[in-house]
């Protein structure tokens, strides 16, 4: 597939609308515009990531993974894009495949479970709980779509599973997870 981007400032958006993929005009305050900037925002995170990764020789290894997952939101971007039930969808149901297995790789190494774990630990961890939080409002706001891309929220949804299990990695497979402690705030006045 060949992109060609010849201008950027287009002032068609200046009254308030934008175009979607098949020049279809839609106000920019629609639910589908919503979803489809919330999903460009988690893409956002996911370069924030990558470069919060590359300063972790651990962490470094996943960073072709993390960008085929970024790709992949192009993807359902696209999908968000045309919303033709006709279409073929660009975000393939074998995406979803792929990440279940990346994430049941990674999370077989992990320390089982005993509570909640607070968002936090390791820098890398810290923002990975911020992508899955971002996942799930991505998630949310598909949700909301009449016209819905299925394959597509099916992968947000794994997709915030994902990430809780990445910061659970860089967190030492768990070991340094920062466990949630009920009451706490009795203990400790500060």
């Amino acid at each position: 597939m060949t992109i060609r981007i010849d201008k950027i400032v287009t002032r068609g958006g200046d009254g308030g609308q934008t175009s979607l993929g098949d020049g279809t005009r839609v106000p920019k305050s629609s639910d589908r515009i919503e979803a489809m900037g919330t999903v460009d925002e988690l893409n956002a995170q996911l370069g924030i990531l990558c470069s919060t990764m590359a300063q972790d020789f651990r962490m470094a290894v996943l960073l072709d993974e993390i960008r085929q997952i970024q790709s992949c939101l192009f993807d359902l971007g696209a999908d968000l894009c045309l919303p033709d039930p006709e279409r073929t969808p660009s975000l393939p149901s074998e995406a979803i495949i792929w990440l279940e297995s990346r994430l049941e790789d990674l999370r077989r190494h992990q320390k089982e479970l005993r509570s909640f774990v607070l968002p936090g630990g390791c820098s890398v961890a810290a923002q990975a709980h911020l992508v899955r939080t971002v996942a799930r409002r991505a998630e949310r706001r598909v949700a909301l779509l009449e016209q819905r891309p299925v394959e597509g929220l099916r992968f947000l949804n794994r997709l915030s599973d994902y990430f809780f299990v990445l910061a659970r990695h860089a967190n030492n497979h768990g070991e340094t997870d920062i466990l949630w402690s009920p009451g706490r705030w009795h203990e400790k006045k500060i």
